[in-house]
């Protein structure tokens, strides 16, 4: 199999992990709460269960991250976690107590850590130009698996049957049918997923030139590839520099190591010999990303800080909004399994068609613009549920509207800032350490989605304080993003300036 198609099929994969992981999200919320109440489980027992599942994601994430950087490989990462999906959510479908449950959402969690080095590749196979519009795209594809769950729970709600010993119910089919549908990826991930490797953005940025020889390259063994790299460039003394600054450089780099190349190759035919040291030089720091790694300076930064401080934030609140508005719903409008669905279904369109406008205008727009805009609307968010959620005023229609509004408000800000951070995050951190770097942002975000259901959880009678809180968080962040503003760039600029000099 060519190349181009190896690429196309991994990216389609990759797309369908993001999707099944928004289906499976989507398919349990709705129905966790009543499932919880049917085996007896106490009101707390709500933000353990979607705690749990972010607790075992916080810890798997920087381990499986560390362990794509080592090995330069995702695939096997993936298989393996796959596995602890498969088996959380037959725990789930199980269901013969809470205890079991909340076990469930733990081994669950764990295949989400695979997620670190899946975005630790796509950093290292984009362009920095390009990284929003990837990202962007497969976040959408998470969100599109939102909008395709409900539709799925409408379905699965009808389920009423025994299968041996176990009881298939609208609670326990959904854990069923996610177990089904990770069986199914495992063998997608083994039959459509390469390791693609590194060099591949190096060929993207040739692409227009016509050359070919990176593209044959890539269909090669994808295993150890970056060891491999400086074996077979030391062959090639002229393409060895080229490629290798290539695959850590923005689509731009390339060109003026190769006019470099060629100046020299025609001056005087002594500058020839030199080239094929680097190449041994490059392979040996690829293979050890960790040599010269220092968490305190990779990390302690002013901007690393404020972008991980918006995806701590802006997920604590918006998984608090999420543990809140089930009980909301049932207490005000008395919603049910189905009009939960359909809920969710209506905001996954909402975000996509955000994540889709995002990725446009990510293309018009520097990262921090759009995290701007996105933190000004969470911020209108927080405030109208302050007033109008905490104690919802008026008629059933009113509270309706006032409900409705709050919720769009809140599912429109969130595609500005996921895109803008994660962006702008693989861009101020390392890019031979990604993966782990990706894992800690993750886990980042994971100790947010614990904390948020659990502050949420214990206090849906003391709306205030709660949303007090949060108000008060988002309004911390766009301080420290406004004041960090002009550091919400990427500093790669100047290591690009000095590529051509250490050609020579």
């Amino acid at each position: 199999m060519d190349y181009p198609r190896k690429k196309k099929l991994t990216y389609f994969t990759i797309g369908l992990i993001f999707l099944l992981s928004g289906v499976e999200y989507a398919v349990i919320l709705p129905t966790i709460w009543r499932y919880l109440q049917t085996l007896g489980a106490a009101p707390y027992f709500l933000g353990l269960g979607l705690s749990a599942f972010s607790l075992s994601g916080l810890l798997s994430g920087p381990l499986f991250g560390h362990w794509s950087d080592r090995t330069r490989t995702t695939k096997n990462i993936i298989l393996f976690a796959n596995l602890f999906e498969i088996v959380g959510n037959f725990m789930y479908f199980m269901g013969y107590s809470k205890w079991l449950l909340l076990s469930s959402r733990l081994v669950a969690g764990i295949g989400t850590g695979a997620g670190s080095s899946i975005f630790g590749f796509l950093t290292r196979s984009t362009a920095p130009e390009d990284r929003s519009t990837v990202f962007a795209a497969v976040m959408a594809c998470r969100q599109a698996g939102l909008l395709i769950g409900p539709a799925f729970n409408i379905f699965l709600r009808l389920c009423d049957f025994h299968l041996g010993p176990f009881v298939v119910n609208k609670y326990t089919a959904p854990g069923l049918f996610m177990c089904l549908l990770w069986i199914l990826l495992q063998l997608a991930v083994v039959f459509m997923y390469w390791d693609i490797p590194p060099l591949e953005r190096g060929e993207v940025g040739q692409s227009s030139t016509g050359r070919g020889g990176e593209v044959e390259g890539g269909s090669g063994p994808v295993e150890g590839d970056k060891d491999e790299e400086g074996d077979d460039d030391e062959g090639k003394p002229l393409m060895g520099p080229h490629e290798l600054l290539g695959s850590y450089g923005s689509v731009g780099t390339p060109d003026p190591p190769r006019k470099h190349v060629s100046t020299v190759s025609n001056g005087n035919l002594s500058h020839i010999s030199p080239p094929p040291s680097p190449p041994p030089q490059e392979a040996e720091e690829s293979s050890s990303p960790f040599k010269n790694f220092s968490i305190r300076r990779e990390f302690l930064r002013e901007e690393v800080v404020v972008l991980l401080a918006a995806q701590f934030i802006t997920l604590f609140n918006q998984t608090a909004l999420e543990t809140m508005v089930t009980p909301l719903t049932q207490k005000y409008f008395n919603f049910g399994e189905l009009e939960n669905s359909v809920m969710y279904c209506i905001c996954g369109v909402e975000v996509i068609t955000g994540f889709l406008f995002v990725r446009w205008l990510s293309r018009r727009f520097a990262e921090r613009v759009v995290l701007a805009v996105g933190l000004i609307i969470c911020n209108v968010s927080c405030v109208w549920c302050i007033i109008f959620l905490a104690k919802p005023l008026g008629g059933f229609p009113w509270q309706l509207t006032e409900f409705i509004i709050g919720v769009f408000l809140q599912v429109l800000g969130l595609p500005f800032v996921a895109v803008a951070q994660v962006s702008l995050f693989s861009k101020v951190t390392s890019e031979k350490t990604q993966g782990f770097c990706q894992g800690v942002r993750r886990s980042v975000g994971g100790l947010a989605t614990i904390l948020g259901p659990l502050w949420a959880g214990g206090l849906t009678e003391n709306m205030y304080i709660m949303l007090g809180v949060m108000m008060a968080l988002l309004a911390l962040l766009t301080m420290m993003m406004f004041l960090s503003y002009d550091r919400l760039v990427e500093p790669a600029v100047v290591e690009h300036a000095e590529n051509p000099d250490s050609c020579g």
